[in-house]
């Protein structure tokens, strides 16, 4: 196998490791951006941001890496994304912007506490929403015509992307549940742990709405699928979403044992992950820009491979002593300087 055959895998699932660790840190800080309308009063707000404060702006690290990777291995799929989704991805950039500022500035204001926390609020369902509908507007497929974007501004926009955005935005909110009541205690924890059962029920309407949707985007995925005997050797993965989903359910109010519930919404986001890639491979824009077809020359991915092999274990090392330094329960009486 030449170069130019198994570097575009190489980095497709360097760029895909990268998303997936991009949803599932940052994931649960929109969550709890998401959930913040049902804080019962200002402390808990407080005591909700506070459990992510050390950590927050570390785990964006990843939709750099990302974004970047994307740019140096497959620059076709980047130039037809970034034409594409414009809009939506504006409407995330500017969200997490806001969002950040929010949250740095109502931990220091003495007057419009109120108006931050929810602009912290705005921000992160904007933001959360606006990477639903990326997902879905690049899963639906582009149209394209020898590798050129051919749709309008808003061709992003459909029923399916939509349900994709909604679906994202839940799916952040139970991540955030889930972090809740493995770093809160008392009242705040019982909240969250009330609020992760609906949000499982939601979680899987959604995922399954979208699944039952996905093959219908496309004949190609359809086969992948069904033909050939397929779905025999794929079927584990739905199998394992639901069976992930009930021991969630139970784990919610199970006391005691607090981090399985936000560990069981990790593997929950990671089967859905795996379930999407199934789908789409080995295009990385549907329904027919191959990896093979938008990558770059391989001296260049080869290249910018030598220093990812360099920078992503000091990514990966900075990230688990951030996580580990800052381990433990967040006291409602904790503060933010």
């Amino acid at each position: 196998m030449d170069t130019a055959t198994w570097l575009p895998v190489a980095w497709y699932f360097v760029i895909g490791f990268g998303v997936l660790m991009y949803v599932l840190l940052d994931g649960f800080v929109l969550g709890l951006g998401v959930l913040a309308p049902f804080a019962e009063d200002e402390g808990q707000l407080d005591t909700m941001m506070n459990t992510a404060a050390p950590i927050w702006d570390g785990n964006e690290t990843w939709l750099v890496l990302g974004g970047t990777g994307l740019l140096a291995a497959f620059p076709r799929a980047y130039a037809i994304l970034l034409s594409a989704l414009y809009l939506p991805v504006l409407a995330m950039l500017v969200a997490l912007i806001f969002r950040g500022v929010a949250f740095e500035f109502r931990f220091k204001a003495r007057r419009g506490k109120r108006f931050w926390g929810g602009a912290f609020a705005v921000g992160s369902m904007v933001a959360s929403f606006s990477q639903g509908v990326i997902l879905g507007a690049l899963v639906e497929g582009m149209p394209l015509e020898e590798g050129r974007y051919l749709g309008g501004a808003f061709a992003w926009f459909s029923p399916f992307s939509m349900l994709t955005g909604a679906s994202v935005m839940c799916g952040y909110a139970l991540l955030g549940a889930g972090w809740l009541i493995l770093k809160t205690e008392g009242r705040l924890q019982q909240v969250a742990r009330t609020t992760t059962r609906p949000l499982v029920l939601v979680a899987v309407m959604s995922m399954g709405l979208v699944s039952a949707w996905l093959p219908f985007l496309d004949s190609r995925i359809m086969a992948r699928w069904f033909e050939g005997g397929n779905f025999w050797w794929l079927a584990p993965v739905p199998l394992l979403a639901l069976l992930n989903a009930f021991m969630l359910w139970r784990a919610a109010m199970e006391e005691g044992r607090d981090a399985r519930p936000f560990l069981l919404t990790l593997s929950f986001f990671v089967l859905g992950y795996a379930g999407l890639v199934i789908g789409i491979w080995p295009n990385i824009i549907p329904p027919s820009l191959s990896i093979w077809d938008a990558s770059s020359p391989p001296s260049s991915q080869g290249f910018t491979l030598v220093g990812l092999a360099i920078l992503l274990p000091i990514v990966l090392g900075y990230t688990a002593w951030s996580y580990s330094v800052f381990r433990g329960k967040v006291r409602a009486d904790a503060g933010y300087h």
